[in-house]
């Protein structure tokens, strides 16, 4: 029986995978158009899969060498002789291993000018003697030949990097009249347009890549809805669970924006982790809304390689971790700057992505997976707010259900109680904050959180809570008078519509001296909403 995989590579006979089918057709008609190019898009986005898939639909047409660079210790990169030497035996290597000679009678008579240059070999034998090489076996080879290089990021901090690539370039440009490959695929997270991001402080990076010569890749990697929901049929015809394939892909779609792995991840703590468990005891009851829900706690309490990517780039890149605390707490709108270093480094690595020029975070996993992260450093985890609602958290579950209205109470008292002569500016950029930092601990462990990202701005949020299979709206505001108030409490009576609740929470933030604060309970048509001031 297949599994849902979430380690390196997934293969077809033994995963459940996404049929990308389309992805490679997209791929394969640049190899068609002779195009050089990049595969550069974050850790985990299912990179290698998608190029031993392209490997596989190419064969009967292309001679394809696809290569690893991780096979490639520090040591072959010492100069253009050893790599050259250490680069011309992989690649004969893999030539064989792929088309053996049995089958491939041709691979032969193809191969030995390049194993007989190797053969005799000396110290002169560099990038000049290796690419003469390739071209020539380019040149006589029945199939045009392409080349896949995999994990170019553990040789792009290298001065024979940029030489190998420059090689390569030069062979692009001169193909009219030298043959050579038909197409380049360089794969990795780093974009090699910008190798500048991989050189140590204490050199001085390229002004530019010789990798200029590369087309544009525009292919979406990302899984949409529709190919979450085919995979999660071929699920369901060896397993029987009775699942609403459709209405699960969007939810899955919905947390993760189709981030390869976070789908597969998922899918694989349903499968393995929750079914069986006393509140899933069943297939049936598992592959439901609140098995995703579940699945989702699960993924956002767990360490894992990505996550500790995601943060660790944070520590690395003070201007990109500026950035992001910027997005998520003080609801800053900020346009696509492809200039701007941080933002350049935050969609290279995945955090971020662009949506008509503006930017905002990739998906609900990362975001709240980042908002932990800020709630739990830089000293808040010993916040008194944070203590407080430590202390108490377990007034506010009563029969296994969260009382929100409750937390809501309190945290009035309590923020008064703490930062009730705090100023404006306050309000504004932490109000919000200290709320999610009180929400924390009290939820933690049972049910999670996230952003409705489309109402975070300086004025509004809205966070949504799942607790134990029952969900809460919550609007955080800013108050801005009686009018913009009120507008507010329309459009949380739209998302209760949309979420299929009859109570709503709105917490206003008010710095206005003489203020009212407490809690009340407002009815608009069939809707309650329970508002909170501070």
């Amino acid at each position: 029986m297949k599994i849902f995989n979430t380690n390196a590579v997934c293969r077809p006979k033994e995963h459940y995978m996404v049929d990308i089918t389309s992805k490679l057709e997209q791929i394969k008609a640049m190899i068609d158009a002779g195009q050089y190019f990049t595969i550069n898009r974050a850790r985990q986005y299912g990179k290698t899969t998608t190029l031993r898939r392209l490997k596989e639909s190419l064969k009967d047409e292309y001679l394809v060498i696809s290569l690893d660079f991780q096979r490639l210790d520090a040591a072959k990169f010492q100069d253009g002789n050893i790599f050259s030497l250490a680069f011309g035996r992989y690649f004969l290597q893999t030539l064989n291993r792929s088309y053996p000679c049995q089958t491939n009678p041709e691979i032969a008579g193809l191969t030995e000018p390049l194993e007989a240059a190797l053969r005799t070999a000396g110290r002169e034998f560099s990038l000049y003697e290796l690419f003469e090489q390739l071209n020539n076996l380019c040149e006589h080879s029945s199939h045009p030949v392409v080349l896949i290089i995999d994990e170019t990021d553990t040789a792009s901090g290298n001065q024979i990097f940029l030489d190998f690539l420059a090689q390569l370039r030069n062979c692009y440009i001169d193909r009219d009249e030298i043959p050579t490959f038909q197409s380049v695929i360089l794969s990795g997270v780093y974009d090699i347009k910008n190798l500048k991001h991989r050189f140590a402080k204490d050199q001085t990076p390229a002004a530019n890549s010789p990798w200029n010569i590369a087309a544009d890749f525009m292919v979406d990697m990302s899984f949409s809805k529709q190919e979450i929901a085919g995979m999660l049929e071929d699920y369901e015809t060896d397993h029987d669970t009775g699942m609403d394939s459709q209405a699960l892909a969007g939810l899955i779609h919905d947390y993760t924006s189709g981030y390869p792995f976070l789908v597969s991840r998922i899918c694989k703590l349903m499968d393995e982790r929750i079914c069986g468990t006393e509140r899933f005891l069943s297939m049936h009851d598992t592959w439901t809304r609140e098995g995703v829900t579940e699945a989702v706690k699960i993924l956002l309490n767990e360490k894992n390689t990505l996550f500790e990517s995601l943060t660790g780039k944070l520590e690395a890149y003070p201007g990109l971790k500026k950035i992001i605390y910027a997005i998520l707490f003080r609801g800053e709108s900020m346009g696509y700057n492809p200039d701007d270093r941080s933002i350049d480094i935050a969609v290279m690595f995945g955090f971020i992505k662009i949506t008509n020029e503006s930017i905002s975070i990739a998906n609900r996993i990362f975001e709240t997976r980042l908002y932990n992260y800020f709630l739990t450093t830089d000293k808040l985890i010993g916040d008194q707010i944070y203590q407080t609602a430590l202390q108490n958290k377990n007034q506010f579950i009563q029969n296994g259900h969260l009382n929100m209205r409750l937390v809501l109470e309190k945290f009035v008292i309590h923020f008064h109680d703490v930062y009730g002569d705090s100023d404006k500016k306050f309000y504004e950029e932490d109000g919000r904050r200290y709320f999610l930092l009180y929400l924390r601990p009290i939820i933690n462990g049972t049910g999670n959180y996230y952003i409705e990202a489309q109402t975070r701005n300086m004025d509004r949020t809205d966070v949504i809570v799942d607790y134990m299979g029952e969900q809460f709206v919550i609007e955080l505001k800013l108050w801005r008078g009686n009018a913009y108030h009120m507008r507010g409490e329309a459009q949380l009576t739209e998302y209760l519509d949309y979420y299929h609740l009859d109570t709503g929470y709105m917490l206003s933030f008010n710095f206005n001296k003489k203020k009212q604060t407490g809690v009340q309970e407002i009815s608009l048509g069939n809707r309650t909403l329970v508002e909170a001031v501070v």
